[in-house]
């Protein structure tokens, strides 16, 4: 029973598995896609052309390029399955340093653990504790290419250890490479009739690589190789008030499942044809590969939209929406959040409201993450 339960509560952490549909995406490793902190989360998950933050390593690496002091150091906490556990959360740090005005480099370490897990084979057996863990440990380098873009490419180490050691043989984890490529742009600011205003985009291809493999022989899992691409315009009023807007689109570039007999089902054999698809040509076939052709494409992209208030750079109210669709995982949410900022400490929170009938692990959490920049100021116009 034990180790039923345990299948459960790993299927309801993957945000991409919908129960209720044959054709939705799966991956390894889903928690490289969950927001990590409460800036992005609260702007309905997005951060891939917002301004720049001390977090951007997961969004889009190449803001530290736009970063306005020498370096800064964050943390974030989220609490996930938090109306059903309370050990299972993801914890996440980053760091990063500029080198000069136009280039910088960070790293940053996102852990998941799922908390204690008791696994008895009987009800009168004495139970064997297991904490199954994921990690990823990640550098980038980014570049100012111009005074208005930067690039940025950035490395990944991935462990994923969710299997137990049931007495025949030994547990071990499962490890990966992956890499980051990613842009951004920022313009100068522009004087409009009443405001100043600042446009902004930027793309983010993350976690290329191969697979996962926790048994030799056995199943291999794509990693959530995906695209992220978006933008968005800063209406600065004046030196104390600006609004920030924001949209985002992902695709993940993974194929989707299908069947490849035509016999009406995805069975087995289904399966093992679908995980001799290389990482690299599985990119291509993700944009053209839907059974039911570009209309179901649209639809493995999910969107959000977001918005920044900030007064005085103290004082930030945040909102956002994100939609999946039905057939693809159908997560769909509001968000609220909120910063604080005194000298050179920040302190960000959100929370999110489902708005699917497909339950988010993240229902009704509170998200918490704090911030320090520091050290040698830097001007981008």
């Amino acid at each position: 029973m034990k180790k039923f339960l345990i299948v459960v509560a790993f299927l309801v952490i993957a945000p991409q598995i919908s129960a209720q549909q044959e054709r939705a995406i799966t991956t390894a490793v889903p928690f490289l896609t969950i927001a990590a902190d409460a800036r992005a989360s609260g702007m309905g998950d997005m951060g891939v052309a917002t301004s720049f933050d001390v977090y951007s390593q997961q969004w889009n690496p190449a803001k530290y390029a736009f970063a306005d002091q020498k370096m800064g150091v964050g943390v974030s906490y989220t609490p996930y399955l938090e109306t059903i556990v309370n050990d299972v959360s993801l914890l996440n740090a980053n760091f990063y340093n500029k080198l000069n005005d136009r280039s910088a480099f960070a790293v940053g370490l996102r852990y998941f653990g799922l908390g204690e897990i008791e696994l008895r084979q009987t009800f009168d057996q004495s139970a064997t504790i297991v904490k199954p863990n994921e990690f990823s440990l990640d550098g980038s380098y980014s570049l100012k290419l111009s005074e208005t873009f930067s690039m940025a490419v950035g490395g990944r180490f991935i462990s994923s250890n969710l299997r137990f050691q049931d007495g025949t043989q030994d547990s071990q984890a499962a490890n990966a490479f992956a890499v980051d490529i990613a842009g951004f742009y920022r313009s100068r600011e522009i004087a409009y009739a009443s405001f100043d205003g600042r446009w902004r985009a930027g793309f983010n291809i993350s976690n290329l690589g191969g697979s996962l493999q926790y048994d030799e022989g056995g199943q291999e899992n794509f990693l959530p190789t995906n695209l992220k691409f978006g933008g968005g315009f800063d209406f600065i009023f004046d030196q104390d008030n600006k609004l920030a807007i924001n949209t985002e689109f992902n695709k993940l570039l993974v194929p989707t499942p299908r069947d490849f007999d035509g016999d009406g089902d995805i069975d087995a054999e289904d399966n093992d044809q679908y995980q001799n698809i290389g990482f690299f040509s599985g990119i291509f076939e993700s944009f053209g590969d839907a059974p039911d052709g570009f209309s179901e494409e649209l639809k493995e992209v999910t969107w959000a939209l977001g918005a920044e208030y900030q007064f005085r750079e103290s004082f930030m109210l945040r909102t956002g929406y994100f939609n999946e669709s039905e057939e693809k995982g159908s997560r769909k949410f509001f968000t609220l959040g909120a910063g604080f900022k005194f000298k050179s400490a920040q302190i960000d929170l959100s929370y999110l409201f489902s708005t699917s009938q497909v339950r988010n692990p993240l229902e009704n959490t509170l998200r918490f993450s704090l911030s320090f920049n520091f050290g040698e100021e830097f001007y981008n116009d």
